[in-house]
């Protein structure tokens, strides 16, 4: 299991490093070409890219960042470095996608002279260097259960969107004379640009505000404990994702008082099995008796006391 995950971890890390170095030499391009063909639909995209290397750069420093272990400052390592980066990377995206809407009304308003050729020439240069990038990472990289691998591929496909815009406005321009299809493309690229920025920050400031994993089921999670032989019942339950794909759980379990030590680690070893088959790695269950002071509710009640109140006698 070890050694798959590095396996998984240093494939994904190559991936990314070569569709970072392809993206951010081709994102370098699109730019120049923007301001020389004075192209919003291709700037945009470059803006698209700029995103892209951002988030490239970004699952690259979080996947070495992850690697450095836990420290007495840092208990859990540097892994949720990863989700802060991911907030960061989002709210980015929104920053771009509302400066392209407030470009494109200027130019929908008077639509200036644009190099066509010279536009269509580079947007489908981009379109090709986007596939390539898509096609690396779906070989090589675990674009399905990483959720920062997952993010960076997501971001590319919707760049392809945006070089296919920047094309479709190019053509349109040469052949109708249409001088608002740039700012027209540009404005669906930031429709998307917007909509990954929303996800990727919704489900980062999920994370950080230590909410309940998407793929746990809480109510399924309560009935495998209660239903383990010798758990009477458990109370102060919390679920909660370190970082992407590393699930955590802590509660309180009572049990009968006359268990021995042994008897009660092969309760927790069966609860550790078979929570892991749903989704859960890191599991701290403190076990009591009856007689130990608590509270009825399954969800945590701890109220901002000063510390006196909260000993148990």
């Amino acid at each position: 299991m070890g050694h798959d995950h590095d396996h998984s971890h240093s494939t994904n890390k190559k991936v990314l490093l070569i569709s970072f170095i392809i993206i951010t030499s081709y994102m370098i391009i699109e730019v120049i070409g923007g301001f020389l063909t004075n192209s919003l639909a291709l700037l945009s995209d470059a803006g698209h890219m700029l995103s892209d290397s951002i988030s490239l750069a970004i699952a690259l420093i979080a996947f070495k960042l992850g690697e450095k272990v836990a420290s007495k400052s840092k208990t859990f390592g540097y892994k949720r470095f990863e989700i802060l980066a991911a907030v960061l990377n989002g709210v980015t995206l929104i920053l771009i996608a509302l400066f392209i809407f407030y470009e494109a009304i200027q130019r929908f308003a008077n639509p200036p002279e644009v190099a066509t050729t010279g536009m269509l020439i580079i947007s489908s240069i981009g379109l090709a260097v986007n596939i390539l990038v898509a096609w690396i990472m779906m070989r090589g990289g675990d674009t399905e259960g990483n959720l920062n691998m997952r993010g960076a591929y997501l971001h590319v496909l919707s760049d392809m969107l945006g070089s296919v815009g920047a094309i479709a406005a190019a053509l349109l321009m040469i052949f109708f004379d249409w001088g608002w299809a740039d700012p027209l493309a540009s404005v669906i690229v930031a429709i998307l640009v917007l909509r990954s920025g929303y996800f990727v920050t919704k489900a980062s400031l999920h994370v950080l505000m230590e909410g309940t994993p998407s793929n746990i089921e809480v109510q399924d999670v309560i009935q495998t404990i209660e239903e383990t032989s010798g758990i009477k019942s458990i109370h102060d339950l919390h679920v909660w994702s370190i970082t992407s794909g590393l699930n955590a759980l802590s509660c309180h379990a009572v049990v009968d008082e006359k268990l021995t030590i042994e008897e009660s680690e092969h309760i927790l070893r069966e609860i550790e099995h078979n929570l892991e088959h749903k989704g859960i790695q890191h599991v701290t269950i403190q076990l009591e008796t009856t007689a130990h002071k608590h509270d009825e509710s399954i969800l945590c009640n701890i109220k901002n006391e000063p510390s006196s109140h909260h000993h148990h006698h």
